[in-house]
């Protein structure tokens, strides 16, 4: 079984020196599910964020009761798709740039990045449609993508994600391999036809870490000022 983000993300960091490691394990028919964020996560230096740029953290149960009683997070809704009826929501969109991020709630980076989608729907919300895809579903028959609902909320909750919010159902390894993905964090960017423009990730071990900020939203206002 592939490892959730935060192991994946060390996986890829080990391949350019980063000295991380994969610790995840799996027995006859019963693998143990790699944690969240914990002590192990929390002894990766993954350096600081870039400028201007703080990571999100985690909500804690006070953070979801307070966030619950806003008006703003009524909004917040997440619903439980796979990868193609994604596709199928993203072709819905038309007449819309769509902005389409993979995340996972023990994803560092994905983390210190989701605002700027929050801020580029707040900003941009007409004529962008933004879309968040969770990939925190392990792929664990004993622990459905149910089962990731209430933390995945939370966190899209805490940070006013009033937009469409997808909890992915595919089993995680043949979907990284269909999508040629090594790790999130990925950002798929559609032109209005539902043409797929360009995809933001950070497979090669050469070039800097993507940032909405640097790298999607420039691209995303240079697609706004051409139509």
């Amino acid at each position: 079984m592939r490892a959730n983000c935060a192991i994946k993300w060390c996986v890829w960091m080990m391949a350019v020196a980063s000295g991380c490691q994969d610790s995840t394990t799996e027995s006859s028919g019963n693998a143990a599910e790699v944690p969240g964020p914990g002590p192990a996560v929390a002894e990766i230096d993954i350096g600081p964020p870039p400028p201007g740029q703080t990571e999100p953290p985690l909500p804690d149960s006070s953070d979801s009761q307070e966030s619950s009683t806003g008006d703003e997070a009524t909004d917040v809704s997440l619903s439980i798709r796979s990868w193609d009826e994604a596709q199928q929501l993203v072709a819905s969109k038309a007449g819309k740039v769509v902005v389409l991020d993979l995340w996972s709630t023990s994803c560092v980076p994905c983390r210190r990045e989701f605002p700027h989608l929050v801020q580029l729907h707040r900003e941009h919300g007409d004529e962008v449609a933004c879309i968040s895809f969770s990939m925190d579903y392990a792929g664990r028959a004993s622990k459905p993508p149910e089962t990731y609902r209430e933390k995945v909320t939370e966190f899209l909750q805490s940070q006013g994600a009033t937009f469409d919010n997808i909890l992915g159902n595919d089993d995680p390894d043949a979907l990284y391999e269909q999508l040629d993905l090594a790790a999130i964090p990925a950002v798929y960017v559609y032109d209005r036809e539902g043409m797929l423009l360009k995809r933001f990730d950070n497979e090669d071990p050469e070039a800097e870490e993507f940032t909405y900020e640097q790298d999607i939203l420039p691209f995303v206002n240079e697609l706004l000022t051409k139509n």
